[in-house]
């Protein structure tokens, strides 16, 4: 059982550095994530912090789409559930949130990370 853990850690950590990766080569959301419109959420996917434009909602959706494909994908060759493979890529994308980056607390407030290690849900490993 703790070895499915670990895998389905690395797979979800895979799978939030290519998600990531795509993401930032679109300028629109490098900007919002800069300007703190946009966040890491625990569930894997991206948040808007407030009402975002209808482009900026446009171009989040995108970007979760790709991820719930990576994740769907992963999941399957891992057995693991989509559910599992986008919250502990979730987690990870949330530990790697750079300061001044915007992330979803476990108590659901938006919260701009610091040098500090940003608080992530209890069961993030």
């Amino acid at each position: 059982m703790k070895t499915k853990a670990i895998l389905i850690a690395a797979a979800a950590l895979t799978i939030g550095l290519s998600a990531t990766a795509w993401a930032q080569r679109d300028p629109a959301y490098a900007a919002a994530r800069a300007t703190g419109q946009v966040g890491e959420q625990a569930d894997g996917y991206i948040g808007l912090v407030g009402a975002g434009s209808a482009d900026l909602r446009a171009v989040v959706a995108n970007i979760n789409i790709q991820r719930k494909s990576a994740y769907t994908q992963k999941a399957s060759a891992s057995g693991a559930t989509v559910e599992q493979m986008a919250f502990t890529s979730g987690c990870n994308l949330i530990a790697q949130t750079a300061p001044g980056e915007k992330y979803r607390t476990p108590d659901g407030v938006w919260a701009t990370r610091t040098a500090a290690a940003p608080t992530r849900d209890p069961r993030c490993v």
